[in-house]
């Protein structure tokens, strides 16, 4: 499971922020470059980061072991 991680497609992101709202543990908006990023992939259990995934409304977080 250690390649079970989230990622986010930077040039899809609109930096709403719902991700960040739902798991900040895992995700923040940089406000500067204009999208979220993964701060810490392993910061909350499984399912909340797959409901932040499933918040985004542009669909631009993955699973990192999705996309090979």
């Amino acid at each position: 499971m250690a390649d079970h991680v989230p990622f986010v497609v930077e040039d899809e992101c609109i930096a709403c922020g719902s991700c960040e709202e739902i798991c900040p543990e895992v995700f923040t908006v940089n406000e500067t470059l204009g999208f979220a990023q993964v701060m810490n992939p392993s910061g909350a259990p499984t399912d909340k980061i797959q409901e932040a995934i499933d918040a985004c409304p542009v669909q631009c977080i993955h699973w990192a072991d999705e996309m090979e």
